[in-house]
């Protein structure tokens, strides 16, 4: 498996309008990633709507993923749950298709405390022999787990890092001081990308990416070769892109960009509803700005 790091694309579940799972465009999405230089792929994270297919449908993504990038990029499929026993199941499966790794986001709705949150991840890594990295996203579970918390999960030899999106760039820091040298902290923060690799952060888990794959995949490639005032720059320009992509609820924008790239077709399940009208002209504008869209 190659290193996890760089820009690791959280990508979109493409479907019809009926929002029927369209397995052609899904094949299409990650040869576009894999030719754009994108450095790894999560599918069935929250980008992917996973919160809406079913079970089989979410293995069925998972290792149709796996299948097609047949160990070009390493696949870290997400698994998570609120409950343990569903999250269990989900990364054996996982890990039985080939997944090289499995993002597991912390328990929403139940908040449970910060011990329950390591009884969970323990529990996951006892029962599965493949590499865990959590995922730490306060704003969609009501679940912020601590930074002390995330240093006692990483003394767990199958929790290898954390994908942090708690709004604060600064918990970078705060568990590098508690981690190994070699845990793998990656921004879940498009818009904090830059601040966080001067944190720490070896990459990002990235939903600007699924609209600007070469583009984030050269201000990883750029900051980790140390030449930080070129990803600088190209942080700048992708900054209008990293906020237009949340105007509404994820992944409805990036969703309707994709499909204006002609990417994919305009399908999403509810309860998330396509993009209104009122914001198109300007996604298009700020496409157009970054070169995304002719």
């Amino acid at each position: 498996m190659a290193a996890i790091g760089g820009s690791i694309v959280a990508l979109v579940t493409p479907m019809a309008e009926n929002g029927d799972v369209d397995w052609a465009a899904l094949d299409g999405l990650i040869e576009w990633h894999i030719a754009s230089g994108t450095h790894g792929i999560v599918p069935m994270g929250t980008t992917g709507e996973s919160a809406t297919l079913n079970t089989d449908e979410h293995l069925a993504v998972i290792k149709r993923t796996i299948d097609v990038v047949a160990g070009r990029v390493p696949v870290i499929a997400g698994t998570g749950s609120n409950a343990t026993e569903e999250a269990i199941h989900q990364t054996q499966e996982a890990q039985a298709a080939g997944a090289d790794a499995c993002l597991l986001v912390t328990p929403y709705y139940n908040r449970p405390s910060q011990a329950g949150l390591i009884a969970h991840y323990t529990a996951i890594a006892d029962a599965t022999d493949i590499p865990l990295v959590l995922y730490n996203v306060p704003p969609r579970t009501a679940c912020d787990m601590q930074a002390d918390t995330v240093g006692e999960l990483a003394g767990n030899p199958m929790i290898i890092g954390i994908k942090e999106a708690c709004g604060d760039a600064n918990r970078v820091a705060e568990i590098r001081s508690r981690v190994a040298d070699d845990f793998i902290v990656l921004s879940g923060e498009d818009a904090q990308n830059l601040q966080m690799m001067d944190l720490g952060a070896q990459g990002c888990i990235s939903v600007t990416a699924n609209v600007c794959p070469a583009e984030m995949a050269q201000f990883c490639e750029r900051y980790l070769a140390g030449d930080r005032d070129s990803a600088a720059e190209i942080d700048a320009r992708l900054q209008p892109i990293h906020e237009i992509l949340f105007v509404e609820p994820s992944p409805t924008p990036s969703k309707w960009a994709l499909a204006e790239l002609g990417k994919i077709q305009g399908g999403i399940r509810l309860p998330l509803l396509p993009l209104t009208a009122a914001h198109h002209d300007e996604v298009r504008a700020r496409l157009k700005a970054v070169g995304a869209l002719s």
